[in-house]
């Protein structure tokens, strides 16, 4: 055992048996789990067990004989928030609950979206799609010289401007950062002021408590470090804004009731943002992911794949290699320059040699990346069933198609 042992949380009996629930981890090193994390066994069984099922006995009648597994699939997953089950809508992605989300949001002309630097791209790419189309207000509140999010600047930015939203990405793609986003929770809910969280990386990877948080919606995938399927996410939304009547901007027949010609009434719980058709193979292979999670504990899990990535970061710069991530929490995701080379072409040659990684580009974070002088970063994302050993592979065959030929 090497001295990077000692502090993970897992037994060597323990992470030989999940690697062993985890077939990918046969074939390859698996370092792209902020693109989407290798699936364990039971999350496989209760997708590939349902689609059999409907292949024998159609798709409606399955859900049908699923219906109580199905709803069952929404406890975990209000587990893994800190919240309850009703609190809680199924969707299709986590783009999607961040729209179903921002379009409940009561927005007037002029009004303003407060926000950070280091928003996910498809939120700045909505805000200003707001801001055109009606005239919104776009904000990003300054970066601490740490890195993050300036909460005292936000703070007052929030008494000067009065925004009508808050939006903050807990883990952007682009880094290993974590924002503080229950400190801009404890100043949303002194200010009254409707706060939105992209938890699309943290979740299954840190733990996350949405009542500490103080927000009001939080959206999230299933595909990423929580390794459930892709084509599959959640979102969160809170009491208060069940109770002041927060709605889609298109609901449907799941998520509103048709009462007479030229009214309807809203369903009473967060599955107001939810759509009739569900791949239902994929909220049943949700819930076992969350299942999954649960059991191993959050805990644990953000403890091992923290401390993996810091020692990659750890060997990364030993080898000379620029590693990008600031702020003064960081997660699971470790970025790096590659001066001199082509992304795809790097990336192609990592995954000709068995390693999984992926590219985070300047267009994917143009403020951020342009701060940082790069036009694209190597993203490689750890996580708890990984190991050292492969940690040492990918940075050895890092430095050797790195190396000037």
């Amino acid at each position: 055992m090497d001295s990077f042992d000692a502090i993970m949380p897992f037994s060597a009996e323990e992470l030989t048996r999940l690697r062993a629930e985890t077939p990918g981890c046969v074939e390859r090193v698996h370092l792209n789990n902020a693109g989407a994390g290798l699936m364990p066994a039971p999350v496989l069984r209760a997708i590939t067990g349902h689609l059999e099922l409907e292949s024998r006995i159609g798709g409606y009648e399955a859900a049908d004989a699923r219906e109580a597994g199905i709803e069952d699939a929404y406890a975990p997953v209000a587990s893994l928030l800190g919240c309850a089950p009703r609190n809680v809508a199924m969707v299709e992605n986590a783009t999607v609950a961040f729209q179903q989300a921002l379009s409940a949001i009561p927005f007037e002309r002029s009004d303003v979206i407060l926000t950070s630097v280091n928003d996910y791209i498809s939120n700045q790419l909505m805000f200003l799609s707001l801001a055109k189309r009606f005239g919104i207000e776009i904000v990003r509140a300054p970066e601490a010289a740490e890195g993050g999010i300036d909460v005292d600047a936000a703070a007052r930015l929030i008494r000067e401007r009065r925004p009508r939203l808050v939006s903050l990405t807990h883990v952007p793609t682009n880094s290993g950062l974590v924002q503080p986003v229950a400190a801009v929770g404890r100043i949303c809910r002194e200010h009254g002021i409707w706060y939105l969280v992209d938890a699309c990386q943290s979740a299954g990877q840190l733990p996350l408590d949405v009542n500490a948080i103080g927000c009001d919606f939080l959206s999230a995938t299933s595909r990423k470090f929580l390794r459930g399927p892709r084509g599959a996410g959640f979102l969160y939304a809170s009491d208060r804004a069940l109770a002041a009547g927060l709605e889609p901007l298109f609901p449907d027949m799941r998520g509103a009731r048709w009462k007479e010609a030229d009214g309807y009434e809203a369903a009473p719980t967060a599955r107001r943002f939810e759509n009739w058709e569900f791949a239902y193979a994929l909220v049943l292979g949700t819930g076992a992911a969350a299942r999954y999670a649960l059991e191993i504990g959050i805990d644990r899990i953000a403890e091992r794949s923290t401390a993996l990535a810091a020692q990659l970061r750890e060997l990364l710069a030993a080898a000379g290699l620029p590693v990008l991530d600031r702020g003064v929490q960081r997660c699971a995701i470790v970025t790096v320059a590659i001066p001199g080379h082509d992304a795809e072409s790097f990336v192609t040659e990592l995954q000709r040699r068995g390693i999984n990684a992926n590219i985070s580009r300047r267009e994917y974070a143009v403020i951020d990346f342009a701060q940082k002088g790069v036009d694209w970063a190597l993203r490689l994302s750890p996580h708890y069933y990984n190991t050292e050993d492969e940690l040492r592979r990918a940075v050895a065959a890092i430095v050797e198609i790195a190396r000037p030929r």
